[in-house]
């Protein structure tokens, strides 16, 4: 049975939107999801909303948290056996993204090319602190690859990936020409991304 219940709260300096499918949001959950999301709030400027689905499927419990930000968004999914434990490991997850991103705003601010634009949903003093963010956050590309993309269409294109055995492929969509992206789901199926330009 499908079940879903939302839940809408400002706490202190964020605005908590939270969801339920296949599970009940009880009082003891939303005050998990508040206790730990709370120590966000350092981070982000009042207006930033931090929209939370938890669901259950299969026995596993999940926990899906979306916080958008001016040109990114963060995100993260856990899941384990237990929702608690979930909500958790999420928290963990998105500062340890957070300290990513401040890197890459640091980085535009001292005029590196390929840094994010500052948001305005971060707060200031965040990305002021001098607090110790390691170099093993950041992101490095150590391995460029060119190769030439032929038109094919999304199924050739699963097909093609499966004999190379990659877990993506990327290809000239003969359908749209525009460059798509395959990829093979947790569940063995099939997902294709396309670009969408705003």
């Amino acid at each position: 049975m499908f079940m879903l219940s939302i839940y809408k709260k400002e706490l202190n300096s964020m605005n908590f939107i939270i969801s339920g499918k296949n599970i009940e949001v009880t009082p003891g959950l939303k005050e998990a999801i508040e206790q730990k999301l709370g120590k966000l709030e350092r981070y982000f400027t009042p207006e930033t909303e931090i929209i939370v689905t938890l669901s259950v499927e299969k026995g596993r419990q999940k926990i899906e948290v979306t916080i958008p930000v001016k040109g990114s968004i963060i995100r993260s999914e856990q899941t384990s056996s237990d929702m608690y434990v979930s909500i958790d490991l999420v928290e963990e997850v998105i500062e340890r993204q957070l300290r990513k991103y401040k890197n890459k705003l640091v980085a535009k601010s001292q005029g590196h090319p390929t840094a994010a634009v500052p948001s305005g949903s971060i707060k200031k003093e965040f990305i002021e602190s001098d607090d110790e963010s390691s170099d093993d956050d950041e992101i490095r590309i150590v391995r460029t690859k060119k190769f030439g993309i032929k038109p094919m269409f999304p199924e050739d294109a699963c097909i093609q990936m499966e004999l190379l055995g990659h877990s993506f492929f990327v290809f000239s969509n003969a359908e749209t020409d525009e460059v798509n992206v395959v990829y093979r789901r947790k569940n063995g199926t099939f997902g294709l991304i396309e670009p969408e330009f705003s």
